[in-house]
Parts: C-alpha cells; sequence; structure tokens
C-alpha cells in the first residue's frame, strides 16, 4: 500500500511545523496579507499553498526553505501593497478601478456586461442590504474585490464616497 511508510513520518515530521510557521509568518505579516483578494492576493495565497504542500510531499526541500520562500512572499506582499499605497501608478497596476453598475435607479447596461455582472446580482445585493425597491438605491458599485456595495438614496448633493468610481456620469 505505501512505498515507504518512512515518508508518512516525514510528512507529520515536516507538516506540523511547516504549517505553524506559516500561520505564524502570516499572522506578523498583518491583516493586509488575508484581506479580501485583488489578483495579486490570489497568487500569493496560491503560492503559499504550494509552498505547504512542497514541504509535506518533497523530501527535497528543508523546513528552513519553506520558511524563507513564504517570508519571500510576505515580504513582498508587504512591500508591494506599502508601495501601492504611497504610488498611484502601482495602485492602477495591481489593482482594478471599481466601477459603477447602477445610479440613481438606472442600470448601467453597457459597465454590467463589461464586468460580466447579471442584473439579478445587482438586484441581490441590493435585497441583502434591506433595501426592496431600485428607486430608493443611489448607486451600487462593483469594488476592487468584486464585493458590491449599496449606496442607498441620500438628502446630500455631495457623492464624495463615489469620487473614484469609474464611469460616474456627471449630469443628474
Amino acid at each position: 500500500m505505501f512505498n515507504n511508510p518512512n515518508a508518512l513520518l516525514d510528512t507529520l515530521i515536516i507538516g506540523a511545523p511547516a504549517y505553524l510557521v506559516i500561520i505564524f509568518l502570516l499572522r506578523i505579516s498583518g491583516k493586509r496579507t488575508l484581506s479580501k483578494w485583488n489578483a495579486f492576493d490570489f497568487v500569493v495565497t496560491i503560492a503559499f499553498g504550494s509552498i505547504l504542500s512542497t514541504l509535506l510531499l518533497s523530501k527535497d526541500t528543508s523546513l528552513l526553505q519553506g520558511a524563507l520562500a513564504v517570508g519571500l512572499l510576505v515580504f513582498f506582499q508587504y512591500a508591494i501593497t506599502w508601495i501601492s499605497v504611497r504610488s498611484n501608478v502601482m495602485q492602477k497596476l495591481l489593482k482594478a478601478e471599481p466601477s459603477l453598475l447602477l445610479y440613481q435607479g438606472q442600470l448601467q447596461h453597457s459597465i454590467l456586461k463589461r464586468e460580466r455582472v447579471a442584473k439579478g446580482e445587482v438586484l441581490a445585493a441590493i435585497r441583502s442590504s434591506g433595501i426592496a425597491a431600485i428607486e430608493e438605491v443611489e448607486a451600487v458599485v462593483l469594488e476592487t474585490d468584486g464585493s458590491f456595495s449599496v449606496i442607498p438614496k441620500f438628502n446630500s448633493e455631495s457623492r464624495s464616497a463615489l469620487a473614484d468610481v469609474k464611469y460616474l456620469p456627471t449630469a443628474n
């Protein structure tokens, strides 16, 4: 059944500390490392899984090598997010812009199509926000992490929270 029973023991001996090292490094790296995913976060997370898998199944990779690999990923994640907070260019490279899916009760069909969002998804987001009528919604925004923000109608003329939203109509 098993070619080498010692391989199972090796997996247990390396797996437990490898798991603890990864948890420790992710914990000290801060909330941002495991926040809602953008494309960069997705790649980093897959790489974490790949490193753990290699540590568990490969005799050629030491725990120290795995810890170094995870440490490098955490460092790159920290460095790139640190730079992106301070650089609009880097931020635009790493994150998509939020997109306006509905504005003042009107679905933005061209944007829905471009973003591959069905009308039903927008309606579900409105309902899950506790709003029963589309006319009570000022805007629905597809955020950079893929979530929906539903903004109810408001009395103020200011729309400052929508300032970075792509394709915001200028006229009412």
